[in-house]
Parts: structure tokens; sequence; C-alpha cells
């Protein structure tokens, strides 16, 4: 058996609408919203006591989906991965959009702040990495040509 398509890519936030908000900024649509809890998620993440709330927004062309899973109990533990790009687990997700300037500028009021620099990468695109709700890196990239 192979793989038939990935479903969805997830992270943890500590404001769930603040991430939505975040996200329906960069250009994503709202999908809908759940709360789980229960023995089954217990198992499934191997912790006692789960309840989480969850959202999903996905891209404009409905291909891609992302999870935003911010947990009432138990308390989360650890700090948000404001470690550099090159550290071993750190999130990082990248979307082509129309107009990279924009599209910062659109962010900045959410908290979004550059990693490094925009750059040019030859004729092929303009790209940056912005840090955005709990840390995830958010990579827009403007497609030249």
């Amino acid at each position: 058996m192979t793989v038939r398509r990935m479903d969805h890519a997830g992270f943890v936030v500590e404001d769930r609408a603040a991430a939505v908000a975040f996200f329906v900024e960069l250009g994503l649509e709202p999908e809908g919203e759940t709360t789980v809890e229960g023995d089954w998620v217990d198992r499934l993440i191997g912790l006692d006591g789960v309840g989480a709330d969850l959202a999903f927004v996905r891209t404009p062309d409905g291909h891609s989906r992302i999870e935003l899973s911010m947990f009432r109990t138990p308390e989360p533990t650890g700090t948000a991965p404001w470690e550099p790009v090159n550290t071993p687990g750190i999130p990082r997700l990248t979307f082509a959009v129309d107009a990279l300037d924009d599209v910062l500028e659109r962010l900045r009021p959410y908290g979004a702040q550059l990693v490094g620099e925009v750059v040019r990468y030859e004729s092929y695109c303009r790209y940056a990495y912005v840090r955005g709700p709990a840390g995830v890196i958010i990579g827009p990239v403007e497609e030249l040509g």
C-alpha cells in the first residue's frame, strides 16, 4: 500500500482564534471546528484527560489543510519552537502567494516576524520565512515569471 495523499499538517497553538485569523489573513479558508476528548483521544495521544479544541483551515484550491489544536487539558508543557530554522523538528509550512510584500504587510498586525530577509532566488521566486502562531515558520513564496 502507498500513501494516497497528505491529509493535513497540524500544530498546537495557545490561541486558536488568533491562529485561525492569521491563516485566514494569509488567504486560507476556515473549514470547521470541533472538540475532542475521551478515551480514544487519550489513547491516540498517549496522555490522560485530554480535552482539545481544534480548528481546520484549507488552501483555496482545497488540496491542503492545517489543523490548529489548543489543549485545555492536560495543561501544555514546554515552550514554543523559537529555535533557529535549522533545528531538527521545527515546523515549517510553505505557501505559494501572489504578492509576497502584500502578504508580509498583512500578516504583521497578527504578530508575524521575519526570520531573516526577503530574498530572490535567481529568476524563479522571491521567498521569506516569518514566524507565525506558536512560533511555526511560514514560508510565503512568490513565483516569478
